[in-house]
């Protein structure tokens, strides 16, 4: 309520003042300006000055509050002669007085790289005792669309319904949308739905005609962009083939699963079977013969082939041999050598009788000469 009541007095005190005064604003031009992001602007404010105007001049620019219960923010400043350019934090090094003398009538001032933050409203106060005007102007920066971006919802298919969609994820509302082909007879669909605002365009049963190249523009009061989509309706796919295809492919696989776990079974199986058979013991395979028989069988063909091959003349040495005259018992087969029985010292001669009782068969043996040819 205070600040309402000190607006109000200094307003009154202006018009008091200027009835006084020849300071005058003398500036036309638009007091609303719409500007792009990061364009320049120039707030125009031009002045005279009367003869009575001999105080000091005070030029002030300052950012207008949109809650009464806030201080107004000076932008820039000249007094007593000189500028004061970075007296506002935000608007640092990009505000200017657009005259480098501003006591020569021109007040403007010129903002670069404008942001979004800087809209408001913008007055100029001009103050030459005991003249004082003033020029409010109102400043709105809006961000221009981003590039939008194009794409379909939906399969494209013939018969199907196919949604054309275009946003973009910046830009200062308003923002419109519109839609057009660029490819063929450049007629949108005849079952095409457009919605300029949520930038759609909805093909409705689409079919191959509705394929070719789209441009989808996206524009407020301050710029435009746009991007480029290329649709290709095609025909609906062969569902029923697809099914049978898949149904075979699992059955295949399935198959494959199946023939893999048998043979793994079986090669288990079948070292598992081997295994206990090499554990077995084989009760089919006959003993080793013995070392008694063996030696029996030996000594008894040995002395039947020495008798066979004996003549009479030898057979009295043969005689003289008895340790090779009998059979071994398993005993002495198996007794060492060490306790082998000796030869009885008295061996008489075996007579011809006992050795044809043992086996023996009398062989003739031709008369030889000396020289060993036969008689």
């Amino acid at each position: 309520m205070e600040l309402s009541v000190a607006r109000f007095s200094c307003v009154l005190f202006s018009l008091l003042a200027g009835l006084a005064s020849g300071l005058e604003i003398i500036s036309t031009g638009p007091t609303s300006i719409e500007k792009a992001s990061g364009q320049s602007v120039k707030l125009d404010c031009q002045f005279t000055l009367g003869p009575e105007d001999s105080g000091p001049l005070d030029i002030e620019w300052s950012l207008l509050s949109s809650d009464n219960q806030k201080e107004d923010k000076v932008v820039i400043l000249y007094s007593g002669d000189r500028a004061y350019e970075n007296y506002y934090e935000p608007l640092k090094g990009r505000v200017h007085f657009n005259s480098a003398d501003p006591k020569n009538g021109d007040a403007s001032i010129n903002l670069t790289g404008l942001k979004s933050s800087d809209s408001g409203t913008y007055q100029c106060k001009v103050k030459k005792a005991p003249g004082i005007r003033s020029r409010k102007m109102l400043l709105i920066v809006m961000v221009k669309p981003s590039k939008p971006r194009c794409y379909t919802e939906g399969p494209a298919q013939e018969g199907k319904d196919i949604v054309l969609r275009c946003m973009s994820n910046e830009g200062t509302n308003p923002l419109q949308y519109s839609w057009e082909k660029t490819s063929d007879n450049k007629l949108l669909p005849a079952s095409a739905v457009l919605d300029p605002v949520a930038g759609t365009i909805n093909v409705k049963n689409a079919s191959a005609s509705a394929s070719g190249t789209y441009r989808c523009t996206s524009s407020n009061r301050v710029g435009t962009e746009e991007c480029i989509l290329h649709l290709n309706v095609t025909p609906p796919p062969n569902t029923p083939g697809i099914i049978a295809g898949a149904i075979i492919a699992v059955l295949l696989i399935l198959i494959i699963i199946a023939i893999i776990l048998f043979c793994c079974c079986r090669a288990r199986h079948r070292k598992k079977y081997e295994k206990e058979i090499c554990n077995e013991i084989r009760e089919d395979v006959p003993p080793p013969k013995s070392r008694v028989s063996t030696a029996r069988s030996f000594t008894v063909g040995s002395q039947r082939s020495s008798l066979g091959s004996m003549s009479p003349s030898n057979l009295h040495e043969y005689a003289l041999k008895p340790q090779y005259d009998k059979i071994p018992s398993s005993e002495e087969y198996e007794r060492p050598p060490s306790q082998a029985p000796l030869p009885p010292p008295n061996a008489g001669k075996m007579a011809g009788p006992n050795l044809s009782r043992m086996g023996a068969i009398p062989v003739m043996i031709p008369a030889q000469n000396r020289d060993g040819s036969i008689v």
